[in-house]
C-alpha cells in the first residue's frame, strides 16, 4: 500500500461559529474575575511492600507503623498507614478439564485497570497475578502453548487469595481483557476466546551472517524497522505496568513472549523506561519464554531458507544462530532481574512460571507515606526502611524511586515517549478539544487520496514569548489501522511551530488552528487515532474514529462521487498565514489535492456550522467513465451531469440552487466531473438545516443523493 504525505498546512482560519460553540477545557478565570482565589496543595503518595522475615526465613507477624522506620533521602518520613497482608499458597479444588460449562464473555476490551482510592487497600489479603500475552512477539504454535499454560494454572494451580487479570498485546494498544477476578470460570472463558495468531507478524531478525537466502532483491535492512518495533514492545509493557501502578499491593506481570531482542544500544532507552515504570509501580516482571526448550538445527529449522554465504562452511552461521537466539532471551533476563522477578527459560511446562511468580508473593506488609520532598524533577530517591532491632529480621523491599516529572522538565525522549504512551492507551485524552473531518477522493481504479482536516481552538493553546514573537508549538501523531485486518495502515508523527505577530496573537483566543494532511489508502474500513499535544503546558487531546474508503468500481446503481465538501471560506495558498511545507512543494500539493484548484484552496468546515456573512461551498467529484469504442464506430461524447443543491427545514425545502450542468473532464479514465456550488445565506434565518445534493445522469438513468446536517448562525 502506498502512503502518501500530501498536504501539511496550518491556517488561522475565520470562524467565529467554531470559537462560538466550541467546548473550552481548561480555561483559567481571570484573578480578579470574582474577587476569589484558589490554593492547589499537592502531595506525593510513596507506597512500599516489605516482607519482614526471621532468621529460619519464616514472615514476622503482628507488626504496626510504629515499629518501622522509613528515611527517603535521609530525611524522616512520617508512614500513614501500616497493612499487614497474609497470602495462603495452598491451591484450590482444581477444575477438571471439559466438566464445566464455560459461559463465553464477549465484551469489549478496556484499557484501564479499576484504581485504587489514595490509601485504601482494596485488594487485602490478595495476591494479584496478571497474565500478560504479547501476540506480536509469539507465532502461533507459542500462542497456543501460552494460553494453554494459563489454562492449566487457573484450572489446578489457582488459590483462593488469588486475583488473577488478563491482558494482551496485539501491536496496537494494550487491552484489559479481564480485571482482577477469582472467578475461574469467567477466566477460562475469556482465554477460550483469544484468537491464535492475532497479532503475529513481528518476526525475529537475524544478522548477515544466518541470513537466509530468499531469491530476492536487495531492500533495505529489516533491522531498522525492528527498532521501532522492539520499542513498541517494551513501550506497551510499560503501558501494562503503569496502568497495575493504580494498586498499592504487590503486582507480580507474567510476561508471555518469544524471547525480546534488543538492536545494539538503540533500544536502551525504552527498556530503561519500562523497568522505572515497573519499580515505581511496584511491579515485578516474570518473563516466560514461550518456545519452550528448543533443539535447533546448526543452519535453522524448515521456517526458512539455508544461508547462502560462507559462514555455512566456518560455523559462523550456526554460531549467529545460536547468538541470536540467546539475545532474544537476554532482554527478558534483564526485565526479571530488574524488577525482582524471575524468567522462565527451556522449559516446556510454562504453567512453572506461573507458579513461581505465585510463591513469590506471601506474607508482607504496605507502608505508605506522604513525601516531604514536593519537587517533582524525576530524579532518584533512595529509601531506607528499618525495624526494631530487637525482632533481628531481614527486610526485602524496593531500595528507592524516580520521581515524578513535570511536563516543563521533560527532555526531547520523555515527550516523544508521552505521546506514544498516549497513543497505545484506548480511553482517549481529552485536554484539548479536536475536531476533525475525513474525505475520500478516487486516484485510479486501485488508490483513493484521503485528506484529514483537524481544527483545535486557538483560545486552549498557550503561547510563549520567543524570539519577539507569540510562540506556540503543537505535536502531531496519529495512527491509521485497518479495522478487518487489525493492522496499520500508516501512521503520521509532526509538529508544527506557529509564529505570530502581535495583531494575529490577539485573535488567537477566537481562531482556531487548523492541521491537514493526506494519505493514500486502498477501498476498506479503517480507525484513525489522532492526539494533539500543546508543547507549552503538555495537554493532549484526542480524536478517535471509524471511517470507510468505499470501492467505487463496484457501484453500479448509483452515480460513484467522492465525499461531499462543505466550507465557508477560499484561502490562497500564497496568502496563508502559516505553511509547513516549503515554497517548492506547493505546485505538487496543487496538482494532487482535489480541494486545492487554481490556486486557492477550499478549507472544509468540520463542525458545519456557517455564519449568516459567509457563502457556503458545496464541493464534490463524480465519476462517470467514458464508454469504449465499438468497431462500427468511435465512443460516442460523454453526456454531462446534471447537479443541484437543496436546503430544508423542519422537512420543508427552503431553498433550491439552480441546476448544474458538468461534463466529465476529457482524458480521465476515471470520467471525473467536478461538481461545485456557492450558496448565499444572508436571506436565511439562523437555524439548523439538512443541506441535500442530488446528481443526476440523463442519459444513463441513475442519480445519487446525498444529505447532511449544518447550522447557521447569526
Amino acid at each position: 500500500m502506498r502512503i502518501q504525505r500530501v498536504l501539511t498546512s496550518v491556517f488561522v482560519a475565520v470562524l467565529a461559529a467554531f470559537s462560538t460553540h466550541a467546548q473550552t477545557i481548561g480555561q483559567n478565570a481571570p484573578m480578579n474575575s470574582d474577587g476569589t482565589f484558589t490554593i492547589s496543595v499537592g502531595s506525593q503518595l510513596v507506597v512500599e511492600t516489605i516482607s519482614v522475615k526471621d532468621k529460619k526465613g519464616n514472615p514476622i507477624s503482628g507488626l504496626s507503623a510504629k515499629d518501622f522506620t522509613v528515611t527517603e533521602d535521609g530525611a524522616s518520613q512520617t508512614i500513614r498507614f501500616c497493612e499487614h497482608q497474609t497470602l495462603p499458597q495452598t491451591p484450590a479444588a482444581p477444575m477438571p478439564e471439559g466438566s464445566e460449562d464455560l459461559k463465553l464473555y464477549r465484551r469489549l476490551a478496556r484499557s484501564q485497570i479499576a484504581p485504587e482510592q489514595p490509601g485504601n487497600i482494596h485488594y487485602k489479603d490478595r495476591r494479584l497475578l496478571a497474565l500478560y500475552f504479547d501476540m506480536s512477539a509469539m507465532p502461533p504454535n507459542d500462542q497456543l502453548r501460552a494460553l494453554a499454560a494459563a489454562q492449566k494454572f487457573i484450572r489446578t494451580q489457582m488459590t483462593e487469595s488469588d486475583l488473577v487479570s488478563i491482558l494482551r498485546y496485539s501491536g496496537g494498544s494494550v487491552d484489559v481483557l479481564q480485571d482482577f477476578t477469582a472467578d475461574r470460570n469467567r477466566l477460562l472463558s475469556i482465554l477460550e476466546t483469544l484468537i491464535v495468531g492475532e497479532g503475529q507478524g513481528n518476526s525475529e531478525i537475524n544478522d548477515d551472517a544466518s541470513a537466509s537466502d530468499t531469491g530476492a532483491a536487495f531492500g533495505q535492512d529489516d533491522s531498522e524497522f525492528n527498532i521501532f518495533n522492539t520499542d513498541r514492545q517494551l513501550s506497551a509493557l510499560q503501558t501494562a505496568a503503569k496502568m497495575l501502578g493504580s494498586l498499592n499491593e504487590k503486582k507480580s506481570l507474567i510476561y508471555f513472549a518469544s524471547g525480546l531482542r534488543l538492536n545494539g544500544i538503540d533500544n536502551q532507552a525504552q527498556l530503561h523506561a519500562t523497568v522505572d515504570a515497573a519499580v515505581r509501580a511496584g511491579v515485578s516482571f516474570w518473563p516466560i519464554d514461550a518456545r519452550g526448550l528448543v533443539a535447533e538445527a546448526p543452519l535453522g529449522d524448515a521456517t526458512q531458507g539455508s544461508p547462502g554465504n560462507i559462514g555455512m562452511y566456518t560455523g559462523a552461521a550456526a554460531l549467529a544462530l545460536t547468538t541470536n537466539f540467546q539475545q532474544s532471551q537476554d532482554t527478558l533476563y534483564s526485565l526479571a532481574g530488574d524488577t525482582g522477578g524471575k524468567a522462565l527459560f527451556d522449559y516446556n511446562d510454562l504453567t512453572k512460571g506461573i507458579v513461581q511468580a505465585q510463591q513469590a508473593i506471601g506474607d508482607y506488609y504496605i507502608l505508605g507515606y506522604y513525601t516531604t520532598n514536593d519537587a517533582l524533577n524525576g530524579k532518584f530517591r533512595h529509601i531506607k526502611i528499618t525495624v526494631n532491632p530487637e525482632l533481628n529480621a531481614s527486610l526485602d523491599y524496593r531500595e528507592g524511586y524516580f520521581a515524578g516529572k513535570k511536563f516543563g522538565k521533560f527532555n526531547a525522549t520523555d515527550k516523544e515517549r508521552q505521546l506514544e504512551d498516549a497513543l497505545m492507551l484506548s480511553d482517549p485524552i481529552t485536554e484539548l478539544t479536536i475536531a476533525m473531518e475525513i474525505n475520500y477522493f478516487q486516484l485510479n481504479r486501485a488508490e483513493y487520496f484521503v485528506p484529514i482536516v483537524v481544527k483545535i481552538p486557538g483560545r486552549e493553546l498557550a503561547l510563549a514569548k520567543r524570539g519577539g514573537f507569540e510562540h506556540t508549538l503543537i505535536d502531531f501523531i496519529g495512527e491509521v489501522k485497518d479495522t478487518y485486518a487489525g493492522t496499520t495502515a500508516t501512521n503520521l508523527r509532526d509538529n508544527v511551530n506557529v509564529k505570530l505577530t502581535d495583531a494575529t496573537a490577539a485573535e488567537l483566543a477566537k481562531r482556531p488552528i487548523e492541521y491537514e494532511a493526506g494519505f493514500t489508502l486502498l477501498p476498506g474500513k479503517y480507525e484513525i487515532k489522532f492526539l494533539a499535544r500543546d508543547d507549552e503546558t503538555g495537554r493532549i487531546g484526542t480524536f478517535q474514529t471509524t471511517f470507510t474508503v468505499p470501492n467505487l468500481n463496484k457501484e453500479l446503481k448509483h452515480i460513484p462521487t467522492s465525499s461531499v465538501v462543505l466550507s465557508s471560506q477560499k484561502v490562497d495558498i500564497k496568502d496563508a498565514l502559516y505553511n509547513a511545507q516549503k515554497t517548492k512543494d506547493q505546485e505538487k500539493e496543487q496538482a494532487v489535492n482535489p480541494l486545492v484548484q487554481n490556486g486557492q484552496k477550499l478549507i472544509p468546515s468540520v463542525t458545519r456550522v456557517f455564519s449568516k456573512d459567509h457563502n457556503l461551498f458545496v464541493y464534490l467529484l463524480a465519476y462517470k467513465a467514458p464508454e469504449a469504442g465499438t468497431a462500427s464506430g468511435p465512443a460516442a461524447a460523454p453526456q454531462p451531469l446534471v447537479a443541484y443543491v437543496n436546503l430544508y427545514q423542519a422537512q420543508n425545502k427552503v431553498f433550491q440552487s439552480q441546476p448544474v450542468e458538468a461534463t466529465p473532464q476529457a482524458n480521465t479514465r476515471l470520467g471525473v466531473t467536478p461538481l461545485s456550488f456557492t450558496i448565499p445565506l444572508n436571506e436565511l434565518p439562523p437555524g439548523e438545516y439538512t443541506c441535500q445534493v442530488t446528481i443526476v445522469d440523463p442519459s444513463g438513468q441513475k442519480s445519487t443523493y446525498w444529505q447532511a446536517p449544518i447550522i447557521i448562525v447569526p
